[in-house]
């Protein structure tokens, strides 16, 4: 029933998102809104990954994120507007999301992920849902490890350059540590394992037209929203093939490419993960980039 003239609307879970129908059935509907999502990390990825399962229906989320919005978000985050700057992106993104669907339960982790608070962020979870900075990587192998411990799926969705690369680490599968097998190295070795594991394929590099925009150092690299927005895309659909059980998804050592610069896509293959002879090659090629001096600024 339409809402009278001057009455605040009236939210119907069943009428918001009835256009889901079809690509999902009035019961798979329900177990998407029953299910509960753990996203760690809510700035370039992390906040599109919530808003976009929120409009699929879902409705219990574990949220965590430590940081407050600034300028040099705009270009690609989510709740990035100017009149959110200087506020908590936990914050900003749950009113979103309540905006979205008024009854959606979140847990709130305003302190992000850390090893005091990890088991209460992903209890409850069906799906964990990776949007931690890429530089998070400390943070971001504890909270693989404690998926895989807990026999949770991961999943990450790595915006690059103007596409995206998706990796799935099943409960039963190749773990996060014996993919990218970044123990025991320096943190820039362990960052170029992470670069080569995300990305086998590396479609990107050959349109970077700035290459100084780069640099590990300073903790920095340049981003895009079509990169975001592809991210979110590709770990919706995966989300909803898991918790539906509609059908096959490679887990490492496979891995997924899409390019739409190049219009490109590429499944990649790596047994043994970084061991593999084709990524140490690949290492090779990466560990040069990540020497550059810091630049002026």
């Amino acid at each position: 029933m339409a809402s009278l003239p001057g009455a605040a609307p009236v939210f119907d879970y069943t009428k918001a998102f009835s256009r889901n129908i079809g690509w999902v059935t009035v019961a798979e509907q329900t177990q998407l809104r029953q299910s509960r999502v753990a996203i760690a990390g809510l700035g370039g990825v992390g906040g599109a990954h919530l808003l976009t399962l929120a409009r699929l229906g879902l409705s219990h989320f574990n949220i965590a994120d430590f940081d407050d919005f600034d300028v040099h978000n705009m270009n690609r985050q989510a709740g990035a507007f100017m009149p959110f700057m200087g506020q908590p992106k936990i914050d900003t993104i749950a009113q979103l999301a309540r905006d979205i669907n008024p009854e959606v339960d979140l847990r709130l982790f305003s302190q992000g992920v850390t090893t005091e608070n990890v088991d209460e962020f992903l209890k409850d979870v069906d799906v964990y849902v990776d949007g931690l900075d890429f530089f998070a990587l400390p943070a971001r192998r504890m909270v693989f490890a404690k998926c895989r411990e807990k026999g949770i799926p991961a999943l990450t969705a790595a915006p690059l350059g103007m596409g995206v690369a998706f990796l799935y680490f099943s409960p039963n599968g190749m773990s996060f540590e014996d993919y990218f097998k970044v123990k025991g190295h320096e943190p820039q070795e362990q960052y170029a394992r992470f670069i080569a594991g995300l990305s086998p394929a590396m479609m990107n590099r050959d349109y970077l037209v700035a290459p100084e925009s780069v640099n590990f150092q300073e903790k920095r690299g340049p981003s895009t929203i079509m990169a975001c927005d592809l991210c979110a895309g590709v770990m919706g659909t995966n989300v909803l093939k898991i918790l539906l059980q509609r059908g096959e998804i490679k887990a490492a050592p496979w891995g997924m490419h899409f390019d739409a610069y190049h219009q490109r896509l590429k499944h990649t293959w790596r047994p043994f993960g970084n061991a593999n002879p084709v990524q140490q090659l690949l290492l090779k090629f990466i560990r040069p980039k990540l020497r550059g001096k810091p630049s002026n600024r």
